[in-house]
């Protein structure tokens, strides 16, 4: 599962989502991609969930580019544990995914398989997503 080697501070304030994607909205490698269209927070383990839908859909043929990455952690405080005594432990890492952000990338595959490879992918987020095609690509 993906998680940073380092990371500057331990615990990380939960934060908000504010408006669209800067930048990482449009495709740099691959033909298809998958987008996200609403802010959510990615866990590592859906990333891992999706990329291995996705690749076994595919049947390991053409690529595939991960474009986000967890790198904030999640703190979690054990079950039925009184409040105060601080912030809990590190116990996962997630990725903050703004609305127009490109997720997943593929390439060397037909449009169906990409699209249904996507699909399943998307399946395995916790946010809502579109299919997105290079412009050269019939839509």
């Amino acid at each position: 599962m993906l998680s940073p080697k380092r990371s500057k501070f331990r615990k990380a304030h939960k934060g908000r989502i504010h408006g669209r994607a800067k930048r990482g909205s449009v495709l740099n490698f691959g033909s298809y991609g998958l987008k996200a269209i609403s802010p959510q927070r990615v866990t590592a383990r859906q990333i891992e969930a999706a990329r291995r839908a996705l690749t076994r859909h595919m049947k390991r043929a053409g690529r595939v580019w991960i474009r986000i990455f967890p790198d904030v952690p999640v703190s979690r405080k054990p079950a039925e544990v009184r409040q105060g005594k601080g912030k809990g432990t590190p116990e996962y890492w997630v990725c903050r995914v703004k609305p127009g952000r490109i997720m997943f990338e593929v390439d060397g595959v037909p449009r169906d398989v990409a699209m249904r490879a996507l699909e399943l992918a998307a399946a395995k987020l916790s946010l809502r997503t579109r299919f997105v095609a290079r412009l050269g690509e019939e839509d």
